[in-house]
């Protein structure tokens, strides 16, 4: 069984924003990391607690309303599930980088020769025992069509980004690397998962040539009515000879993106949710709204940006299908082309270009 630490490497500064070091007068406690056990969003980032119980009476009695009505899917936003597999066999059975998105905040990766998986939510229920949101639109591939995944990345502990159901039918458990961040290790192992990785922020880990960093993003953890922020959530650094991805699981907006990509970037592709930030003041230290999802793109210095966290499951109150509308209007007022600003079809793979020249 791999070590619960597993020796990671420190990859770059402190970008929490800690007063000396990245640490707190009390010796080297990372800011952090509070007293208590708990863990906080990084210093000058939102934090959950703010205006949230002010609209939360008001936010559940809209859900309840939506949640009694059918999402009208658009024409051509899922890719025929025969369709999917097809062309994800196709890919994979080249040596080339690609991503297929699965739905929410699950992508199939191939980076440096390894398939990996992100947050994997795929099947119905964002919630325990057949509760919480219900997805609208399925999986983009279906679990048993999946290839064999090398590496599995996931963020933090919510239900929909951490699908018990799915994890139990992911093929070969045994062989592949779970890296995930602090206190996720016991979840994966008491679930037949042996090589599993805990990173800190700012920890790396090596797995067949890809580097995986685990950096600071602005959301929070629970997964039962008593372990509020009791694990950590992270957005990860996958970095290969080819490619240099972001993929930012759950996030707010905050300067944090802009240590990031001084430290770490440029990125050539970064995944960045774009939908579940209505109300706003109850949202914005959870999820980011399309124009900020945009700005982090620009703040990471990621030259392509694709749309995720969307068109999946309902979990706020805007349209579930505006947040690509205003994601594609900001990329553009921001400077990106259409081709490096992706909105992608669930079941949809698509090519990942190689690396830019180093001055582009």
């Amino acid at each position: 069984m791999t070590n619960r630490r597993a020796s990671p490497k420190k990859a770059g500064p402190d970008a929490g924003g800690a007063a000396s070091g990245g640490e707190t007068s009390e010796l080297s406690r990372p800011w952090h990391h509070l007293p208590d056990g708990t863990f906080r969003n990084p210093k000058g980032c939102a934090s959950r607690g703010q205006g949230r119980m002010k609209h939360a009476g008001p936010f559940f009695l809209e859900m309840l309303k939506m949640g009694a009505r059918k999402v009208e899917v658009p024409d051509g936003h899922v890719v025929p599930r025969a369709e999917a597999v097809l062309e994800l066999n196709a890919h994979a059975e080249q040596s080339e980088d690609f991503i297929t998105w699965l739905g929410h905040a699950s992508f199939l990766i191939r980076i440096g020769g390894l398939t990996v998986l992100t947050d994997p939510y795929l099947t119905t229920f964002a919630g325990p025992a057949g509760l919480g949101p219900r997805r609208y639109v399925k999986s983009g591939v279906p679990i048993s069509a999946l290839p064999k995944i090398d590496l599995l990345v996931v963020s933090h502990n919510h239900y929909d980004h951490l699908d018990e159901r799915a994890l139990a039918r992911l093929p070969n458990k045994h062989l592949m690397t779970v890296v995930v961040p602090l206190r996720l290790a016991r979840f994966f192992r008491e679930r037949g998962f042996p090589n599993v990785i805990e990173l800190d922020w700012h920890e790396r880990h090596e797995v067949r040539g890809v580097s995986v960093t685990a950096l600071p993003v602005v959301h929070w953890s629970r997964r039962s009515g008593f372990d509020t922020n009791r694990t950590l959530w992270a957005g990860f650094a996958l970095k290969s000879d080819t490619h240099h991805l972001f993929f930012g699981g759950d996030s707010g907006y905050g300067p944090i993106f802009r240590e990031i990509g001084e430290a770490y970037g440029p990125f050539d592709t970064a995944l960045l949710g774009i939908g579940a930030y209505e109300p706003r003041e109850m949202m914005k230290a959870s999820h980011a709204t399309p124009e900020e999802a945009v700005q982090m793109g620009r703040d990471l210095k990621a030259r392509r940006i694709v749309g995720m966290h969307w068109g999946t499951v309902l979990l706020t109150v805007e349209p579930p299908f505006e947040p690509p509308e205003r994601f594609v209007k900001a990329a553009d007022a921001h400077g990106y082309e259409p081709e490096n600003t992706w909105i992608m079809r669930i079941g949809e793979t698509r090519k990942l270009a190689g690396v830019w020249p180093s001055n582009a």
